[in-house]
């Protein structure tokens, strides 16, 4: 069923070169990884999708659990219009899309989750910290805010994941983060941390980080 989703999803864009991104987005994180990011996702409630870009993640995470409410931010116009047409032909009404930054959302205390699907190495460095702390404000007590993103080690696995990020996107820039340092970057914003690897039989460095607001 879930895979039939992500069919559904990829194919409600008409841009084959969007298609093919999608397909990509979805074959690097696969099944297994949309599973252990979402059993960290509340089944209801508001929960944001930082950087959504085309949608295709929130689109996911709205169609497997109704009762949850997705809202997309992303600075690019295009992708957010072609997100919201990918939303009414899927008919999935629980969620929306709206072209902002997340630093400037308004609504302390009233998500329950949020998450940023390999965001933090595409932004400025000195934004990352304001971002992580109005994330923290948006969240109610206990929230949760996932972070999945890349590790500086070991070295040939972060070298192929920044040449795929070029290939894909030649002109973003790519800082990756070490583990200790967005964690740190992370528990400076109030949260408490656990973070893991999520191991891959593909040369990426993944890194998942679990990040609460305290009670």
């Amino acid at each position: 069923m879930r895979a039939d989703i992500i069919r559904r999803i990829i194919r409600a864009y008409d841009d084959p070169i969007v298609r093919a991104y999608c397909w990509a987005r979805f074959w690097i994180l696969r099944q297994r990884f949309l599973d252990e990011i979402g059993q960290y996702l509340p089944a209801s409630g508001a929960v944001l999708d930082i950087g959504c870009g085309f949608g295709l993640f929130s689109l996911y995470y709205a169609a497997t659990a109704p009762a949850r409410f997705v809202r997309g931010l992303d600075l690019n116009t295009r992708r957010i219009a072609m997100a919201r047409r990918a939303a009414s032909r899927l008919a999935i009404e629980n969620v929306a899309y709206e072209e902002g930054d997340a630093r400037t959302f308004k609504g302390d205390g009233e998500v329950a989750a949020a998450y940023m699907l390999d965001i933090v190495h595409h932004i400025p460095p000195d934004t990352v910290a304001p971002l992580l702390r109005r994330l923290h404000a948006c969240l109610a007590p206990g929230g949760i805010l996932i972070v999945k993103d890349v590790d500086t080690r070991p070295a040939p696995k972060r070298w192929f994941t920044w040449a795929l990020d070029k290939l894909m996107a030649p002109t973003t820039p790519v800082r990756y983060w070490s583990g200790d340092e967005l964690d740190a970057a992370l528990r400076a914003a109030g949260f408490e941390v656990r973070r893991h690897a999520m191991l891959d039989f593909l040369p990426y460095p993944h890194v998942i980080y679990i990040a609460t607001r305290r009670p």
